[in-house]
């Protein structure tokens, strides 16, 4: 029986090219496709506290994660059909242990994306690449980003660096000038940013 290739997602369009690499690799295998989305209740919320009878909050936190494990199906493959069998799981845990509980046996293949991180989200979030490459019993395969992330990056970052300034509400208002008595000296005008650097 062919292995099973178990891809993740997180909707982020750095996994849409790991999914899409997974489709070609059970295509070329003949093998299913198996997309995981791993999911968490919020930290010290009642649904991470209480236990299996479920809460409004971890129900609603569930039917999340499936809305958007579908969006990134849809996404990556269309409404169509992706061209292999594939089973969409939204697993409740980590994304690196979710993962490995999709896989099977050792024929199966593991496909996570990779990407550079800033350095707090790296301490915050440890890379589920390197989580898998050190404990998945099967191959592993890390697919970098595609060339067009790195340029989409750029462009908003540019976007973000020519955006202006709101200042709105930052500052009061200007009192109303009113004229002081005869001989004294006009007020300070208030300072005020609107949009560029100030001079």
């Amino acid at each position: 029986m062919p292995g099973r290739i178990v891809a993740g997602t997180c909707g982020s369009l750095g996994s849409l090219t790991a999914l899409h690499r997974a489709r070609e690799e059970a295509r070329a295998r003949e093998a299913e496709l198996w997309v995981v989305l791993a999911w968490q209740p919020p930290l010290d919320g009642p649904g991470a506290r209480r236990g299996p009878g479920g809460t409004p909050l971890l129900a609603a936190t569930r039917d999340a994660a499936v809305a958007r494990l579908q969006d990134a199906l849809d996404s990556a493959f269309g409404t169509g059909a992706p061209g292999v069998t594939l089973t969409g799981l939204a697993v409740r845990g980590t994304p690196g242990a979710a993962l490995l509980e999709a896989v099977r046996d050792a024929d199966d293949l593991l496909v996570v994306g990779t990407g550079a991180r800033r350095p707090l989200l790296r301490v915050l979030r440890p890379s589920v690449a390197r989580y898998c490459l050190a404990h998945a019993p099967c191959p592993v395969l890390a697919v970098p980003p595609s060339p067009l992330r790195a340029d989409l990056d750029a462009v908003r970052r540019r976007i973000a660096w020519h955006r202006p300034l709101d200042t709105t509400g930052l500052l009061p208002s200007p009192a109303p000038h009113r004229p002081g008595p005869p001989g004294s000296s006009p007020a300070p005008a208030p300072y005020r940013r609107s949009g560029g650097t100030a001079a």
